[in-house]
């Protein structure tokens, strides 16, 4: 089922006022790719961009075309490890959050 715009935009507004929101959500993300859940993960990572910095932004950091980057993160996307960890690295720079790794 596709997104309405109305809920990406109402996504897009909390992320904008609520830091707690937006380190859960970008936190989400990574867990489900070390998961191994790699469709949910991109799906999330993607409407994270789109929300925060955009992908136009994130190229620029990143020296990927944003169009790379939006395949990157697409249906059938397949993501290289760098460049999905410098990705992430930018996003965690960008929004102020800091991710860490614990053993469960």
């Amino acid at each position: 089922m596709a997104l309405t715009r109305e809920f990406k935009e109402t996504v897009k507004a909390r992320l904008d006022q609520d830091p707690a929101f937006r380190a859960a959500l970008l936190s989400d993300a990574v867990e489900l790719l070390l998961e191994g859940d790699l469709d949910t993960g991109k799906s999330v990572l993607r409407d994270f961009i789109n929300a925060t910095i955009g992908f136009e932004a994130l190229a620029e950091k990143v020296g990927m075309p944003a169009k790379s980057l939006m395949r990157m993160f697409g249906p059938k996307g397949n993501p290289r490890a760098d460049n999905l960890f410098n990705v992430i690295r930018q996003l965690q720079e960008s929004s102020g959050i800091h991710l860490a790794v614990a053993a469960a």
